[in-house]
């Protein structure tokens, strides 16, 4: 205990007397304690002016090289399946294909009409409403509602709209209503039928889209 405490007065007493005296003349102890004061105050500015950025960049790196990794995987993927993806493309494509096949083009639109007609006429039908509406435009289809009002026998009527269900173009029935009176069936119902949009009307679309965009 006597040691220790003599260590400690001997300390103690180096510490006495500094001011006004260079630190290169302080005695050892004083000399490494501001030593190493002053190696901590530069780490510390150090870190914080310099390292503390540099490990935010380190972390970001990190972060952007896991993402480049698993775009790396999927694009390998992708190349993997390519052979695949352009086989189900020419599929689509062929799928797009049958599906316009299946819309008339604006010039089309006038026989398709008349072939509902002949539709409900060879089956006997009398029609008491045919209406063409207002042309609804699409995307990149336009759809063609009809008010149609027909009477005739319970299985005309059937057959008619069999017929209509079987027209090489897409006519949808909607808003089905059916009335009799006196043994005659009457059907009041919404064909809408739907057309491909030509250049000229896509080309406006686009031009509105662009419009409503900015």
């Amino acid at each position: 205990m006597a040691d220790l405490k003599n260590i400690g007065a001997s300390v103690a007493a180096q510490f006495r007397g500094l001011n006004g005296r260079p630190p290169a003349q302080w005695p050892l102890v004083p000399r490494l304690m501001c030593g190493v004061g002053v190696f901590l105050v530069v780490i510390g500015l150090g870190y914080y002016f310099w390292w503390s950025n540099q490990m935010d960049d380190l972390d970001t790196g990190a972060q952007q090289e896991v993402k480049l990794r698993e775009e790396y995987k999927t694009k390998i993927l992708q190349a993997n399946n390519l052979d695949a993806l352009k086989r189900q493309k020419a599929q689509i494509s062929e799928y797009v294909a049958t599906l316009e096949k299946a819309l008339p083009s604006k010039a089309e639109m006038d026989a398709l009409l008349s072939d509902i007609t002949h539709a409900g006429l060879g089956r006997g039908l009398q029609f008491l409403l045919f209406k063409p509406g207002q042309v609804v435009v699409k995307d990149y289809y336009a759809e063609q509602p009809i008010d149609i009002r027909v009477t005739g026998s319970y299985n005309d009527v059937g057959q008619f709209s069999s017929d209509i269900a079987n027209l090489p173009r897409i006519v949808t029935l909607n808003n089905l209503a059916l009335s009799s009176k006196d043994g005659e069936l009457t059907l009041d119902k919404v064909a809408k039928t739907f057309r491909y949009l030509d250049p000229n009307e896509i080309a406006e679309q686009r031009k509105a889209a662009g419009g409503k965009k900015k």
